[in-house]
C-alpha cells in the first residue's frame, strides 16, 4: 500500500480511518495507536487505497461500505486465526460445508467466506489486493475457492471488506463481495510472541509462535515473519454431548446403532424379515455392546459409543514463511518484492471404519451386478451383513484418520512510483502455486469380503451363495489384521496463479469543486488446475484385489485459463458536497469455456449535505466466470437405469418400428420397456457454461453524531442471473424430450425453444448412440449431469454499524463498536420455468440466519486493557421445521497487561458462556444438533500470550 501525506477533506468515519491509520503506524502495538488516534484528533490523514476503488483518497468509507479490521481488532476479540475472524463478519453466512465439524466433507482441512450466503465462489478474497491460487480440492466437489486458513495472522496487518459487486474493480467472483487481506509492510524492530492454549473439557493443546522483524536503510526496508503453530486433536468423545448418544441434548431415547449385523432379507428359516437373524451374547461383551431388542430390527447388539472416535478439531502443525522488502531506486521509483510461504500437516480422524454386502461390489449376481445379499448356507436365509470396526480394533482413534499435506506459496515482484508529482503508478509480477495431497484410509473390498465370507459356492436364484464365518464375524480384529485388507487412497492435486498487472492512480485535473481522480489497471493472469483422483476408486475400472470399499472418484481434473483485462475509474467533483464514482472494466477469456469476455461498470454517488453526514448510493454489474472445475473436471462415472423420455415420446430410435406412436411416461416406465435401460453417467466439466451475471443496488448514509460517535444504515438487493445450478437425470432427460420435441408432455408448447442457449447447452449434455438399422440407435450412452446457467438467486438486506469511543483522564478509554446485518428476501429460482419463491421465512429449505449481529466493548488504562466481543446468529429453522430456535450467542474475553513499553501479557476465553449449539428436541440424528447454523462443540478454551518487542 503506497501512502502520500494529504490533508483530510473530511472528518467522517473516525473508526474505521483510526483503525486504518493504527494498522498502518504500528502494527505491533495497534491497538495503543488506536487509542490516540481519536477521532477529533484525526485532522491530517493520509490518502490510501482501500478495497472498492483503485484512487487514493483520504476517506475510508465511499459510495459502498466498507469494513476495516486490524491485527489489534484481531487479537483483542479473542480470535487465533484470520479464518475465525471473518466467520463472525455478520454479512458472512454459517451454512460454509467446511471446516474441522466436516471430517466426511470435501474440504475438512479448509475454510472460506460466505458473504450473502451466496456461496464461497462468490466472494473474491484477494491478498494484498492480488489473487492467490485456489484450494486445490474443489470445496462442495466443485466449486474452486480460497483457503483462509492458509493466511497465518502473524502476517496479517489488517482485512479490508467491501460488501457488492465489485467487477468492474477485479473482475470475475467479487459478486457478493471482496475480502482483501493486506500483509505487513514498513514494520520497524522485532516482536516474538508466544501464544499457548488448551480446552476446558479436555484436549486441543495448542502453541503458537510467531516472531515479526524489520529493518530500515537509507534507501531500502525489509519486513519478515515467521510463524510455527501446533495443535492437538479434540475428538467427539471429549465431549459429553458427544461421546454417548444417551447423552443427547434432545432428550431422545435412542437405541445403540447396528454395529454387529445379520439381517434376514427374506424371513427365511425361522427368521423375521430384516431383523438380526444372527445374535451371541458372547460376542456383545467381546466388543462391550449393548443388547438391546427393537421391533423394526429384532435382538442385537450395537454400541452408543462408536461416533465419539471422530475428531471434531483436526491436528495441526503448520509453518509460515515470510518477507517483503524495498529498494528506493530513485526518488521517484521504488523496487519492492514479496515471498509467503505456508506449509501444513494436518489429520482428520473418522475413528471407525465400516463394511456391509449392501457396498461390496464382490456381493454380485451372475452377471457381476452387486444384489447388496446374499445366500448364507449355513443361516439359510438372504442375508445383509452390517459391522463396525471399533478403534481399538484399528489401532486407536488415530488409526483411521485422513491425512493432509498441504504447502502454498507466492512470490510477487514490482516496481512503484510518482511521476508528475500526482500520479502514483505500480507494475508487478506474480506466481503462486497450492499443492495438495489427502491420504485417507479404505478397506479393499475383495480382502475384507473374503475375510468374512470366504470362497463363492454358486448361485440361487441370482443371488450368490456364501458361508458366513461366525467365529471371525463375532470376534474383534486386531490392528494386524485390520492392516491385511486395509490401504491408503490418495488424491494429490495443484492449482497455480500468475499474474502481471499494471495501473496508474491519481488526479486528473482541477473542477471548481475540486480535483477529478483517476485510476486505470492493466493486467494478465494464467491460472491452472490439476487433480488426480486414486484410480482405485474410479467405478468403471475392472473389479480385482485392489478395488476400494464404498468410495466413488472424484475423477480427474486438468485445465488451464487465461484472462487479460482492462479497467479504469473517476472519482469526479460535482459539487463541493457531491461527487460520483464511475467504473468500467473489459475482462476477455481464453478457455474453452463460452464466456469469451464480460463487461461490467459501477456507478456510485456520495452527497454530504452536512460536515458530518454521507449519503451514498450505488449501482454495479458483476460476473462470475465458470469454476475451473465446473469446465474441465473429467468427471466420475456410474451406471445407472433411465427412461429414455426422448425416444418414448417421440416412438422412436432404440429398434421402435418406424412411426410407433408416442407414449406416456407412465405407460414407458415399466420393467421390460426398451426406453427404460441402464446408461453411464457423471459429472464432469460442461464446456458451453457462460459467465454467471450479477446486478447490486446499495444506498445508505453514515452519521458522524458527535465526536467519537457515528454510526451507519446501508439498504443492499443482489441480483444473480443464469447461476450455475446441477440437473437431475430426470429433469435433463424431461427436458431434452422438451427441447427436441418443441412441446411439453400435456402439449403445450415449450417456452425455451430448441435453438435457445439453454436448450442447447442440455442436450450437448445427451451423448446418443448412431447406428441406424440396429436397436442400439438413439440409445443414451452416457449422461453428463453436469451445472447449466440456468438459476435465478436474489437476496436483499440491511447492514448498520455504530461506534462510540470515550475517552477518560482518570478511568481509561471505553469503546463500543457493533454491527448488524438483516437479511430481508432470500429468493431463489432454478429454472426459467420455476417460480421465483422467497424462502427467508418458508420452512424445509432455508438453514441461513436471518440476522447476525457482532459487537466489542473495550477498556484501555494506562498498563490494563480488557474487550468483552459477542455474536449472536439469529433464530434458524429446528430439524422438524415446525419452529424456529433461538438465537445462538457466543462470547470471547480478553484481558491484557502492559509490562512497561515492551512486554504484553493478554489472557483470552473463548466462548465465554461454554455454549456448544443449539438445544433442538426435534434433532433426532447424531449429532442431535445442526453444526451448520451455529455451533462450537469445543466449548470453552483459555488462551496465554506474551509479545516482547525489541
Amino acid at each position: 500500500m503506497t501512502i502520500r501525506t494529504a490533508l483530510s477533506r473530511h472528518p467522517l468515519s473516525f473508526a474505521l480511518t483510526s483503525a486504518l491509520l493504527a494498522a498502518v503506524v504500528s502494527p505491533a502495538f495497534a491497538q495503543e495507536a488506536g487509542n490516540e488516534a481519536g477521532g477529533k484528533n484525526a485532522t491530517n490523514l493520509d490518502r490510501v487505497s482501500v478495497v472498492g476503488s483503485r484512487i487514493k483518497r483520504a476517506e475510508v468509507e465511499g459510495p459502498a461500505p466498507v469494513t476495516v479490521i486490524s491485527r489489534a481488532d484481531i487479537d483483542r476479540e479473542g480470535f487465533q486465526s484470520v479464518g475465525d475472524m471473518l466467520q463472525t463478519l455478520t454479512q458472512n453466512t454459517t451454512s460454509s460445508f467446511t471446516g474441522d465439524l466436516a471430517v466426511t466433507g470435501f474440504t475438512p482441512n479448509a475454510q472460506v467466506v460466505n458473504l450473502r450466503n451466496l456461496g464461497p465462489g462468490y466472494t473474491l478474497t484477494l491478498v494484498n489486493g492480488r489473487r492467490p491460487a485456489q484450494y486445490p480440492q474443489p470445496y462442495n466437489r466443485d466449486n474452486n475457492v480460497v483457503n483462509i486458513k492458509a493466511i497465518p495472522s502473524s502476517i496479517v496487518e489488517r482485512v479490508e471488506v467491501l460488501t457488492g459487486g465489485a467487477s468492474a474493480i477485479y473482475g470475475s467472483d467479487a459478486v457478493a463481495g471482496v475480502i482483501n487481506i493486506v500483509l505487513r509492510k514498513n514494520y520497524d524492530g522485532n516482536q516474538l510472541r508466544l501464544t499457548t492454549g488448551t480446552t476446558e473439557e479436555g484436549g486441543g493443546d495448542n502453541v503458537n509462535v510467531e516472531y515479526t522483524g524489520g529493518k530500515t536503510g537509507d534507501r531500502w526496508s525489509a519486513t519478515y515473519a515467521l510463524q510455527y503453530s501446533e495443535n492437538e486433536p479434540v475428538f467427539a468423545s471429549q465431549r459429553h454431548a458427544l461421546a454417548d448418544t444417551r447423552n443427547n441434548a434432545a432428550g431422545v431415547a435412542v437405541n445403540p446403532s447396528l454395529s454387529l449385523v445379520a439381517l434376514s432379507s427374506a424371513g427365511l428359516n425361522g427368521h423375521v424379515r430384516n431383523q438380526n437373524a444372527l445374535y451371541n451374547a458372547a460376542a456383545c461383551d467381546a466388543f462391550d455392546y449393548t443388547t438391546v431388542t427393537t421391533a423394526s430390527r429384532g435382538t442385537y447388539c450395537g454400541s452408543y459409543t462408536q461416533v465419539a472416535a471422530r475428531s471434531i478439531w483436526n491436528k495441526n502443525q503448520n509453518f509460515n514463511g515470510y518477507g517483503y522488502g524495498t529498494f528506493d531506486v530513485t526518488d521517484t521509483t521504488q523496487l519492492f518484492g514479496s515471498v509467503n510461504f505456508y506449509k501444513t500437516k494436518a489429520k482428520a480422524s473418522g475413528g471407525i471404519e465400516f463394511w456391509g454386502t449392501s457396498g461390496d461390489r464382490f456381493t454380485s449376481n451372475p452377471s457381476g451386478a452387486a444384489t447388496g445379499v446374499y445366500y448364507d448356507s449355513a443361516l439359510q436365509d438372504l442375508i445383509q451383513l452390517q459391522r463396525t470396526f471399533n478403534p481399538f480394533e484399528l489401532g486407536g482413534n488415530e488409526a483411521a484418520s485422513t491425512l493432509y499435506d498441504e504447502k502454498s506459496y507466492d512470490f510477487t515482484f514490482g516496481a512503484q512510483g510518482t511521476f508528475a508529482d500526482r500520479f502514483d503508478w505500480e507494475a508487478s509480477v506474480n506466481y503462486g502455486k497450492y499443492e495438495y495431497e489427502a491420504d485417507r484410509p479404505r478397506l479393499l473390498a475383495k480382502a475384507v469380503h473374503d475375510y468374512f465370507l470366504g470362497p463363492l459356492q454358486g448361485y440361487i436364484s441370482n443371488y450368490p451363495i456364501y458361508t458366513l464365518n461366525q467365529d471371525r464375524w463375532n470376534t474383534p480384529i486386531t490392528p494386524e489384521i485390520y492392516q491385511s485388507f486395509a490401504t491408503r487412497v490418495k488424491n494429490v492435486a495443484e492449482s497455480t496463479s500468475a499474474t502481471a498487472n499494471f495501473n496508474i492512480s491519481g488526479d486528473l485535473f482541477e473542477l471548481p469543486a475540486g480535483p477529478v481522480g483517476f485510476a486505470a489497471v492493466i493486467e494478465g493472469m494464467r491460472q491452472t488446475t490439476d487433480l488426480v483422483s486414486d484410480v482405485r476408486t474410479n467405478q468403471l475400472r475392472p473389479i480385482d484385489d485392489q478395488t476400494i470399499y464404498n468410495l466413488t472418484s472424484s475423477g480427474e481434473t486438468h485445465g488451464a485459463r487465461n484472462r487479460y483485462a482492462v479497467g479504469t475509474e473517476f472519482r469526479v467533483p460535482i459539487f463541493s458536497n457531491l461527487s460520483m464514482n464511475l467504473a468500467g472494466r473489459w475482462d476477455k477469456y481464453d478457455d474453452i469455456t463460452a464466456v469469451d469476455d464480460a463487461k461490467t461498470f459501477n456507478v456510485g454517488l456520495e452527497y454530504r449535505p452536512f460536515s458530518n453526514l454521507l449519503i451514498r448510493g450505488s449501482y454495479a454489474t458483476s460476473f462470475r466466470a465458470p469454476d475451473m472445475q465446473l469446465v474441465y473436471a473429467e468427471g466420475a462415472a456410474s451406471f445407472s437405469t433411465i427412461l429414455d423420455e426422448y425416444s418414448c415420446r417421440s416412438g422412436t430410435g432404440l429398434g421402435q418400428a418406424a412411426g410407433a406412436p408416442g407414449r406416456t411416461r407412465a405407460q414407458c416406465n415399466v420393467t421390460g420397456d426398451v426406453t427404460l435401460y441402464q446408461a453411464q453417467s457423471l459429472i464432469a466439466g460442461n464446456p458451453n457454461l457462460k459467465e454467471e451475471e450479477g446486478k447490486s443496488w446499495g444506498a445508505g448514509f453514515v452519521w458522524d453524531i458527535m465526536d467519537s460517535m457515528s454510526m451507519s444504515v446501508d439498504y443492499y438487493k443482489i441480483r444473480l442471473e443464469d447461476a450455475s445450478t446441477q440437473l437431475s437425470s430426470t429433469y435433463l432427460l424431461q427436458n431434452e424430450a422438451n427441447c427436441r420435441l418443441g412441446v411439453r408432455p400435456d402439449g403445450t408448447p415449450f417456452e425455451q425453444g430448441s435453438d435457445s442457449a439453454f436448450c442447447r447447452n442440455l442436450t450437448a449434455l445427451v451423448t446418443r448412440t448412431n447406428a441406424p438399422g440396429t436397436t442400439l440407435d438413439g440409445r443414451i450412452s452416457q449422461i453428463n449431469t453436469a451445472y447449466i446457467n440456468a438459476a435465478l438467486l436474489e437476496t436483499s438486506g440491511i447492514d448498520a454499524t455504530f461506534k462510540y469511543k470515550l475517552d477518560t483522564d482518570r478511568l481509561g478509554d471505553f469503546g463500543l463498536d457493533l454491527g448488524y446485518s438483516l437479511v430481508l428476501t432470500n429468493k431463489y429460482q432454478e429454472n426459467s420455468d420455476d417460480e421465483l419463491i422467497d424462502y427467508r421465512d418458508l420452512p424445509l429449505y432455508d438453514y441461513s440466519q436471518r440476522s447476525r449481529l457482532r459487537g466489542s466493548l473495550s477498556w484501555a488504562g494506562d498498563e490494563w486493557g480488557a474487550t468483552l466481543f459477542g455474536t449472536r446468529y439469529g433464530s434458524n429453522w429446528n430439524a422438524a421445521w415446525t419452529e424456529r430456535l433461538a438465537p445462538y450467542m457466543q462470547y470471547n474475553l480478553q484481558v491484557s497487561k502492559k509490562f512497561g513499553p515492551n512486554v504484553r501479557a493478554e489472557f483470552t476465553v473463548v466462548n465465554l458462556t461454554d455454549n456448544q449449539f443449539r438445544r433442538d428436541t426435534t434433532n433426532t440424528a447424531y449429532p442431535y444438533f445442526n453444526s451448520f447454523i451455529g455451533a462450537d462443540p469445543l466449548g470453552r478454551r483459555y488462551y496465554f500470550s506474551l509479545s516482547y518487542r525489541f
